[in-house]
């Protein structure tokens, strides 16, 4: 592992994206550089963080992988693992394993690989959108419901008002708020 820095200890208290894709930029046009597990209709970009559970979640999408990515945000709960390691994370729509990496520009992550290599993409948008809508399943549940509907649920079981519950842009413009009457 690489020494310690101090966004290592705390975790990054803002969007780590620009650092991760200039991490990987910079790989991208050195080591990987015309490499033939390189798809060269693809360029390094870092999509989609948001802070969740105190750290950052997002995709990493390289010439040559499409990945989940999880880097420390002070939330605690992230732990630096040797790239051998493994740790599970269980999201609404299940469990899934992040192996354990670091680079000197960014500290410790971890990764959940989705595509390897990435020769199914003919664009860079093609790619970002499965990106997106990789990030936007892991918080759908198995049952369909994402975890707006379920916090709305809760408030109703509780005797809340359901208005207070937290409303995703996505749930907003697919009619949540309307929907949230019934029940």
């Amino acid at each position: 592992m690489s020494p310690t820095t101090s966004a290592d200890r705390a975790g990054f208290a803002h969007d780590p994206a620009p650092r991760l894709r200039a991490c990987f930029a910079a790989i991208a046009a050195g080591p990987m550089a015309g490499l033939p597990l390189c798809n060269p209709a693809l360029e390094v970009a870092a999509i989609g963080f948001r802070p969740w559970q105190g750290e950052w979640l997002g995709a990493l999408l390289t010439p040559w992988s499409l990945s989940l990515v999880l880097i420390p945000g002070g939330g605690g709960v992230f732990r630096p693992l040797a790239a051998d390691e493994r740790q599970c994370w269980t999201f609404p729509s299940g469990e899934y394993a992040f192996l354990g990496n670091s680079e000197p520009e960014i500290g410790p992550y971890q990764m959940c690989s989705l595509y390897s290599p990435v020769f199914e993409f003919e664009s860079q948008a093609d790619a970002e959108a499965v990106a997106h809508a990789a990030l936007d399943a892991l918080f759908v549940a198995a049952d369909g419901a994402s975890e707006a509907d379920a916090a709305a649920e809760q408030a109703r079981l509780q005797g809340e008002s359901v208005a207070a519950a937290p409303v995703s842009r996505r749930d907003f413009l697919r009619g949540g708020l309307l929907l949230r009457g019934r029940g």
